[in-house]
């Protein structure tokens, strides 16, 4: 009965749903859903850890979204007997702290957040001591919920309406400021890894902006920075206002990126700092204006691990630049692996790699998501940055440009993207997912078919060629996305105009794929 209402919320490792109605959303996520979606993770945790309820200690907070509090109160409920700890608004990445932070040490977290989709939306991210839920454990989340709500609720197409929920009494709920220690724990690394004279003041003399994006991280500029003696002034959208009146809070959107760069001119300042709603992405902008995202963010950090150990390797998503590729590996001697896309997909490989032997200190996303060995591979976007900045001091110091440390990564004269939106067609019965597969199937035939197609093996995503002829040298990706009824399409090339005869080459298969439409 309650099926469709709890498994289709679930979004890879998180839940996500629409928690304030529109024209065009009906709500999927309401307080009551939230309650018994938290009772199914307690059932999870009891059995995860062999405790009972009452002996689980469970960290709960949100980031600035207009529902973060009534769905983070429903939580709360549906977690019994636990105790529970209200850490109030805070980032992602320390919610996951909480879990290792001494002071808090809880068994497990929940963060109310949806990243950086439109105001109207929310979701969970769930925590363990071993990090976040995989996809599997999610499901086993979810469909313990789902049993939930057959044996206390009853629904109806908007909602789930309770029927006296849980009848048992709920736990100690105590108030914690997970803020100070998750600051106090960040302001430690950055003391230790600048070691200036004046160790209570490491930043004195740097000029960094951040902008949050009216997200939950505003804490980083007067909590982080400030203190550790920065000047922070110009930094904008710092205050919470899940409205996001100025720009989306995404370290992706050409909006966002020219509001820190404007910040970071305006001020001018040593360095930008922007991050996502709930913190666990980040990006950087020059002093001169330079944008520091993508593959040239992976390049900025990769050259900080290099520095502290060679023959490592990186793991990437699927969608790295070639140029990117020789950077890593013939300036700085590491190994570049390109893997799938999704942030905890690249993040446990890293973790895999590691665990077999295999050096990774490096994960990271092209959205900005990136994660370290030496910070439990959370994907932190504070840690991130913090990564950056002490470099950055310590390069002041010796009267260096941070930027000339990737003075030598080359970037593609074009990079393009088309998505496929997969239609409906009523003479075709194959759901969206078998028709991405089989035309991913029949582009690798079609491609081994062509003398001027390089299939790029290994490759653990989609169908990834390589072009070096006389009219282009450059690659094409196509891929299935992760969750929607699209095939994005990525290609760049070494010369302007390349992307375009790339994508002419792939008209006789498109011809074919009918169901395949360009947005």
């Amino acid at each position: 009965m309650f099926n469709d209402i709890f498994m289709d919320l679930q979004n890879g490792n998180d839940v996500r749903g629409s928690a304030i109605g529109t024209e065009k959303e009906k709500l999927t996520l309401t307080p009551d859903i939230a309650e018994f979606i938290a009772a199914g993770f307690l059932s999870f945790l009891t059995e995860k850890t062999g405790k009972t309820a009452d002996k689980l200690s469970i960290g709960i907070g949100h980031d600035s979204r207009l529902t973060g509090e009534a769905i983070a109160s429903a939580a709360a409920k549906g977690l019994g007997e636990a105790s529970v700890y209200d850490c109030g608004m805070v980032s992602t990445p320390a919610m996951f702290r909480s879990t290792v932070l001494k002071g808090t040490d809880f068994d497990a977290a929940i963060m109310i957040t949806a990243s950086h989709l439109p105001f109207n939306r929310n979701g969970m991210k769930f925590f363990t001591k071993e990090g976040g839920l995989e996809h599997d454990e999610l499901t086993d989340v979810l469909r313990r919920a789902l049993s939930e709500a057959e044996k206390y609720g009853s629904a109806d197409s908007e909602r789930i309406v309770s029927a006296g929920k849980y009848p048992v009494s709920c736990g100690k709920r105590e108030k914690t400021d997970l803020v100070s220690l998750y600051c106090e724990a960040m302001r430690e690394i950055i003391i230790n890894e600048v070691a200036a004279e004046d160790r209570e003041h490491p930043l004195k003399g740097l000029h960094i902006v951040v902008d949050a994006g009216n997200g939950a991280a505003g804490f980083f500029t007067d909590r982080i920075l400030a203190p550790l003696g920065a000047d922070t002034s110009g930094s904008v959208f710092l205050d919470p206002d899940g409205t996001f009146p100025n720009h989306v809070p995404n370290p992706e959107n050409p909006a966002a990126m020219d509001a820190i760069k404007k910040a970071v001119l305006d001020a001018k300042a040593d360095l930008g700092v922007i991050f996502d709603c709930d913190g666990d992405r980040g990006a950087v902008v020059f002093s001169d204006g330079t944008e520091v995202n993508r593959n040239t963010l992976i390049a900025l950090l990769s050259v900080i691990v290099a520095e502290r150990e060679k023959n490592a390797v990186i793991v990437t998503d699927s969608v790295t630049s070639d140029e990117l590729t020789d950077f890593l590996e013939n300036k700085l001697g590491l190994t570049h692996l390109r893997y799938k896309r999704g942030y905890k997909n690249v993040i446990d490989k890293g973790i895999e790699l590691n665990r077999e032997g295999k050096s990774c200190p490096l994960a990271i996303e092209t959205s900005g998501h990136g994660a370290f060995r030496d910070n439990y591979f959370s994907d932190d976007g504070a840690y991130l940055s913090v990564m950056i900045i002490c470099r950055l001091a310590r390069m002041k110091r010796e009267g260096k440009e941070l930027s000339s440390l990737i003075a030598d990564l080359k970037q593609p004269a074009e990079a393009r993207e088309v998505r496929f939106t997969i239609v409906n067609d009523e003479n075709d019965s194959r759901d969206y997912r078998q028709y991405g597969t089989d035309a991913l199937e029949a582009f690798n035939a079609f491609a081994g078919s062509d003398p001027r197609f390089n299939i790029v093996t290994p490759n653990y995503e989609g169908v990834r060629i390589a072009f070096d002829d006389e009219e282009v040298k450059g690659w094409l990706l196509l891929r299935k996305s992760l969750h929607d009824p699209v095939m994005p399409l990525n290609l760049e090339s070494e010369k302007k105009g390349g992307t375009d005869i790339i994508y002419d080459r792939l008209a006789p298969f498109l011809s074919k794929w009918t169901r395949l439409i360009a947005k």
